[in-house]
């Protein structure tokens, strides 16, 4: 035991001189680029070599770690240290949605964003107490084999799998959609051609040795993206506040931003260009209402003015602009009413005065109705909560970290490890929030359209929806309503709306990159294990050599990430929500199944295969008829209002599918025979983790 136990010592001190001399190097890195930039290096080159340099230095780690034993490939050995499995957690953790997209959604809506912070941290508390000791007992490599052993036979595991794919994948388009985002910005090439691109990165670590080499390389990039995340924001607080400790002064400027809210909601062009959202939003709430008539008469105009053009002898592209509206007119009713209904509620948002960033609940209207619509945005504040700690606690790529610790102790450790590494970001992210809108208000609104900052069109060009300043009143001066500000790019663009040297944007792309790179990797794992494991080893061919297992999961990731990849360049929707589904869906297949099946002798298969289905089911169902973009994938014809459920948001569909998946798996497993008596000391054996620190396991049979 001791001779371990100085190995083990030996072996963290060897991690802590490499990744010391790593930072140390990449620090350097980044000094000699904002020296190229002083002496003249073009901006598009300091793009290349962060994007170039970081995916090589993965690359290198990926091909240092490849492996085909099977230990090493889906736990790593089972030897990672508390400490840089708590780093690579919180890389594999810090998703896009963290890094870019969390700032960007506090920017926007204030007070309501930190739902999102209270539940991911929660979450992990949650990680910490029902599951991650419990699991690391159990030993094995996936999440499904601790179903499919805890329930017994191969349909609770299939479940499973079907589970664990569909959050896995939705998780993972978000990622691989950011890393388009970062790859057409900071390198100019095309949005769908940057996810490819991006994909590559992807690859290089989770193809060649899966858990062993993702493991090391989140490490990597972990420090990478806790840089660059704090570098901005450090800076912008010296800029407003003279102080570098953003956490600590941003109240001062929280004050001024509600000092310059006040203005803008009286300020007479404000208003101007809100009245005419707001005559936007009637526009077409009248044409919703008056389909099919409207749908028709509106295709029959379109029509007529292509042909009355052609008549006339138009010019080519007075022509060509009619010729495009007809083509891009609604195909039908049905069509007319979604994309109406986007424009209706589009331009009501604009039509709205600026809101409170830091009053909780803001509703701007008066009496029973203002009452009401703060009611809503509590429940939905504290749904989103809910749907996130459950799902944190339940997703499966951030569990399958713990099998790879040495010990149930060391399981434990890195859980807080983990949350130490996640609080850095999450404690920064308000204030970031915070110190951009300042700079908005304060440099962007007011400014003369002909000065706009270059950057404006550089990300509008990549997608509007992400960036676009419009002048709706044509007084040739930005107001705040003409500024479309997406939240996916408010972390990204920081560097550029402070004015800071374009080194620290290439620096936050990177940062961006690692963060989006280091989840898909864990994602991609997570769904190629689960098929190659689960279904191909233990279901279909439990004889199958070990190197053949590994060669046909690296196979499937390989197809799993091109179908992601492909999915992700159609930018489906904002990451956030995309993030938040996975949550949701997590939450309401696994996190009853999970804990029950530690704590719950008594439950049982068929308990376990009905709460996966039907939680999964409802949260689906409730996403699939009240998001906008999966309602145009299944044709869902019938008003948005229609669908919803107590004012509850899609992003919190899960509020719904947990109590039903909870309902079902106590209903059904006192219903039926209770799980045999191998099962249930089975739970005996993982609900009382062995604390000692020993590395041996006890692996369910």
């Amino acid at each position: 035991m001791s001779a371990v136990m100085s190995g083990n010592r030996a072996f963290l001190l060897q991690l802590r001189k490499y990744y010391g001399i790593y930072t140390g190097g990449f620090i350097a890195f980044v000094i000699a680029l904002a020296i190229a930039e002083q002496m003249g290096m073009s901006r598009q080159w300091i793009g290349y070599w962060f994007l170039f340099a970081t995916i090589a230095l993965y690359a290198v780690i990926g091909i240092m770690s490849r492996t085909v034993d099977a230990a090493e490939y889906y736990v790593a050995g089972r030897r990672v240290p508390a400490f840089f499995n708590g780093m690579a957690t919180g890389a594999d953790w810090m998703s896009a949605a963290s890094f870019i997209g969390m700032a960007g959604t506090l920017y926007l809506t204030g007070y309501g964003g930190l739902a999102f912070i209270m539940g991911w941290t929660g979450g992990y508390c949650l990680v910490a107490f029902l599951l991650a000791p419990y699991l690391r007992k159990f030993g094995q490599f996936t999440i499904p084999d601790f179903l499919g052993a805890r329930y017994g036979g191969n349909i609770a595991r299939f479940i499973g799998i079907l589970c664990a794919i569909l959050c896995s994948f939705t998780y993972v388009v978000a990622q691989i959609y950011g890393v388009g985002i970062i790859t057409a910005r900071f390198t100019g090439v095309a949005f769908e051609i940057g996810v490819f691109l991006g994909l590559a990165g992807i690859l290089v670590c989770s193809f060649l040795g899966g858990m062993r080499a993702v493991t090391w390389t989140q490490v990597a990039q972990y420090i990478i993206l806790i840089i660059a995340y704090m570098i901005p924001v450090v800076w912008l607080a010296v800029k407003h506040t003279g102080v570098p400790v953003p956490q600590l002064v941003y109240g001062t400027v929280l004050a001024k931003v509600t000092e310059r809210e006040k203005q803008l909601t009286t300020d007479p062009k404000e208003l101007e260009v809100r009245n005419i959202f707001k005559t936007r939003a009637d526009d077409a709430k009248k044409r919703i209402d008056a389909l099919p008539k409207s749908w028709e008469e509106g295709q029959a105009a379109a029509a007529k003015k292509v042909e009355d053009m052609k008549a006339s002898n138009a010019s080519v592209s007075e022509l060509k602009a009619a010729e495009t509206a007809l083509a891009s007119y609604p195909k039908s009713a049905a069509e007319a009413r979604t994309a109406w209904t986007a424009q209706m509620s589009g331009a009501a948002a604009r039509s709205a005065p600026p809101l409170p960033h830091g009053e909780p609940y803001y509703s701007g209207k008066a009496g029973e109705a203002g009452e009401k619509e703060r009611d809503t945005k509590r429940l939905n504040f504290l749904a989103l909560v809910f749907c996130l700690m459950l799902g944190t606690a339940a997703l499966p790529h951030i569990l399958m970290r713990y099998y790879t610790t040495p010990s149930v102790k060391q399981a434990r450790a890195s859980v807080t490890w983990s949350l130490f590494f996640i609080f850095m970001l999450y404690f920064t992210a308000p204030a970031l929030a915070v110190l951009v809108k300042y700079d908005i208000y304060t440099i962007l609104v007011g400014k003369n359209f002909a000065d706009l900052p270059a950057w404006v069109a550089s990300w509008a060009k990549i997608d509007p929806r992400l960036m676009n300043i419009s002048d709706v009143n044509g007084d040739k001066i930005v107001q705040l309503a003409e500024i479309v500000l997406g939240q996916d790019i408010v972390v990204l663009a920081t560097p550029e709306i402070a004015g800071l040297p374009y080194v620290i944007s290439g620096l936050v792309a990177a940062g961006g990159l690692a963060a989006a790179l280091s989840t898909a990797d864990g994602l991609l794992l997570t769904i190629a294990n689960a098929l190659s494991h689960d279904l191909y080893y233990k279901m279909i061919n439990p004889n199958a050599s070990t190197q053949k297992r590994v060669t046909i999961s690296k196979i499937l990731l390989l197809f799993v990430a091109l179908g992601a990849a492909a999915v992700a360049a159609k930018a489906p929707a904002d990451i956030l929500f995309l993030v938040s589904a996975a949550f949701s869906l997590a939450a309401a297949g696994f996190f009853v199944p999970l804990v029950a099946g530690v704590f719950w002798k008594r439950a049982n298969k068929w308990g376990a295969i009905t709460s996966m289905i039907g939680g999964v089911a409802v949260t689906f169902y409730y996403m699939a008829t009240t998001q906008p973009w999966l309602r145009s994938v299944f044709n869902v014809t019938s008003p948005i209002a229609d669908n919803i459920w107590f004012g509850i948001s899609p992003i919190s569909a899960g509020i719904f599918g947990m109590p039903v998946g909870l309902v079902l798996m106590v209903v059904v497993s006192l219903l039926t025979p209770a799980p045999d008596k191998q099962t249930q000391d089975l739970v005996e054996h993982v609900r009382y983790p062995n604390l000692t620190g020993d590395t041996v396991d006890s692996v369910a049979r």
